[in-house]
Formats: C-alpha cells, structure tokens, sequence
C-alpha cells in the first residue's frame, strides 16, 4: 500500500470514530429513563410539552428537547421553632413538621422556582399565625384541631397554583415558660387534691349511711350491739396492748337503774323544805333586818300614834296659864330654819330623827298594859 492510500485509510477509521461517538452522544440525549416515583417534563426549545412523562424508556430529540424529572414522593419538612405569644397572652414556642408532595409537576416546575423553599416559608410564617389564632390550652390539649387549621392554612395557596398538596401537619413540641410550668403543675396539684377530698368525703357520705342502718338494725335487737361491742373488744385486745378500754353500754346502766331502792316517804324532802334552802335576794334581806329593828314580824305596817297638839306660849311668864303636862311634841315637828341649799339634807335628817323616836314612843305604848 502507498502512503498516500495509508493516508485514506486514517482519515476514515478518524470519520467513523468521531460518527461513533457522536451517534453515542445523541442517543444518551435522546433516550430517557423516567423512574417509577418520578415524573418527566419536556421542554423543546424553552415550552413545556403537554403531559407528563411516566416512569419508563422515553426518546426525546437530542437537540432542542430537555426533560426535567419532578419527584412524587411525600417529603416531610421539619418546621423551625417559631416564638409567638398566644391569643390568651402566654409566650411559647412551638416547632412543627410539614408532610407534602407534588400533585402537577408542570405547575411546580413552572410556576414556582424553588417550591422546597417556598413550602418551608409558607409552613413558618402559618405556623406564627396559628400560634396568635389560638390560646395554650388548645395548643396543649386540642392539637388535632390546632394541626387541621394549620394544614388547611398552608395548604390553601400551595395546592392550586403551586400544584403541592400538603397532607399533614404536625406539632412536634410546645415550650412553655418555666414560671408557666410553675403554674400548670401547681394547679394540676390543686385539682388533684380536690378530686381526692370529693372521693374522701363521698366515701364517709356513704360509711355514714351504712353505719345508719346498721345502727336501726341493732336499735332493734340490744344483743347485736352487745355482740358488736365484744368483737370491738377481741380486735383491740388482739393488738397486745398493756391498756384495755372498756367502754360501758347505756342499757347496762339503765339496767341497774332500774333495780336501784328508793328512799323511804318520811325521809323525801318536800318542796317547800327545799325552797327554804334557797338563797335569800338583797329585797328580803332588808325586810328581814327591818322587821328586826322593829321589834315585830318582818313586813308588818307600822303604827303610828296621833299627835297632839302644841299649846301656845304666852308672851309674859307671869301672865301665862299653867301648862298641862302631856307629851313633849317630837323635835322633828318643830320647823327649823336652815340654809336654802340645806333643806334637803336637814329634811333627811329630821325624817330619820321622827321614826327614831316613833319607835322609841312605840315601845313605851306597848309596855304599859303590861304594867
């Protein structure tokens, strides 16, 4: 062989290994392979074909032609801890996860550029809301509800122009302050403690009624509470102790009661005997010791003896008749003349004075039949 058909030969074997490979490169941009969870896009020459490839061996053309592949699986997002303060005035914080995927491939590739970050944001600032919406309570206890609100918030302006449906929505954790803690826990105790108090006092409600009608039972038959005195007795002495109480029943001493002598009818005291024993008032006192000063029966009136008149003295002794001799007229009936401011006192006086000697003239009078 010549050079020159050397030459021939090179440039073709060149020809075909380029034709090779560039076969080979056109048919890696024209076959496609779509997996069963994906779903493809065509895009020739910058517009989207319409549908959607499935899962399998596609064949676009290798020039103008470029698939993009969509996944379909449900992708769980964890939420950042957002701070909020709660429509009862409490501040939390609460974190969340986002369970979503795509339903409209072409709606996710087409309308939103990024739709992992758009969910994510869309995701925190429902959950901020959420957290304003509602009070601590229904975040602790009513999270069903509170994740139904919050899925139907974020889902609202993703599934129809985004073409992302979000599927659930989950609470992960609410912190509360401690001081809040403080509080919950202390009143979970107070309500504890109620719970227990109302169950005490139920149970003592009904030992009552039963200890009630036990006692109607034994009120029947005295031989039953005889009965339950002893076992009372054997449980006690059944504990060893050096002391045994032993209560007495009332029908025992009702029982000797009944067998108890009397005292004889001469020796019962008479009312009137007892009356006598009483104590005497500071009333009968004084009439006691007036009726003694007196000389007579206590309360009895006094008497007293008419006064004669006083005969008139003449103005010359020689001039003047003889004076009867009688009785001197008592010194309390010869007016004095006192002082004004004195005539209460000197009247006292002279009162006291009179039955003094009406006492005296009453003795006299009473001593003279028997002379």
């Amino acid at each position: 062989m010549t050079g020159e058909e050397v030459l021939v030969m090179v440039a073709l074997v060149v020809i075909l290994v380029i034709l090779v490979v560039a076969g080979l490169i056109a048919a890696g941009r024209s076959f496609k392979v779509v997996q069963q969870y994906e779903q493809g896009i065509v895009f020739r020459f910058g517009r989207v074909l319409p549908g959607a490839r499935g899962a399998g061996l596609h064949v676009i053309r290798p020039i103008g032609d470029r698939m993009q592949k969509v996944n379909m699986q449900i992708i769980a997002m964890a939420v950042p801890a957002q701070e909020g303060i709660t429509r009862d005035n409490v501040s939390v914080r609460v974190d969340a996860v986002v369970y979503f995927r795509v339903i409209d491939p072409i709606k996710a590739t087409v309308n939103v550029q990024n739709y992992m970050f758009a969910v994510s944001q869309q995701a925190q600032t429902s959950l901020r809301s959420i957290i304003g919406q509602s009070e601590m309570d229904q975040l602790l206890a009513e999270r069903a509800t509170v994740n139904k609100e919050l899925r139907r918030i974020i889902d609202e302006p993703t599934e129809g122009p985004w073409g992302i449906r979000v599927e659930r929505v989950e609470i992960k954790d609410v912190s509360l302050p401690e001081g809040m803690k403080r509080s919950m826990s202390r009143q979970a105790e107070a309500e504890r403690e109620r719970r227990a108090r109302i169950i005490t006092a139920d149970g003592e409600y009904q030992a009552s009624k039963r200890l009630a009608a036990a006692a109607n039972v034994m009120a029947r038959d005295p031989a039953a509470l005889q009965l339950r005195l002893l076992q009372t007795v054997v449980e006690v002495a059944a504990e060893r102790n050096s002391t045994l109480v032993m209560p007495i029943p009332v029908e025992l001493l009702r029982f000797f009661d009944k067998f108890t002598p009397t005292a004889p009818a001469g020796e019962q005291k008479s009312a009137a005997d007892s009356a006598s024993l009483a104590d005497f008032g500071d009333i009968a006192v004084a009439e006691a010791e007036a009726g003694a000063e007196l000389g007579g029966p206590a309360g009895a009136p006094l008497e007293i003896p008419d006064v004669p008149p006083i005969p008139e003295i003449a103005a010359d002794p020689g001039d003047a008749a003889p004076v009867e001799a009688g009785p001197v007229a008592p010194a309390a009936d010869v007016p004095e003349q006192v002082p004004a401011g004195g005539r209460k006192a000197a009247g006292q006086r002279r009162s006291a004075g009179g039955q003094r000697r009406t006492s005296g003239t009453r003795r006299s009078t009473a001593a003279e039949p028997d002379a």
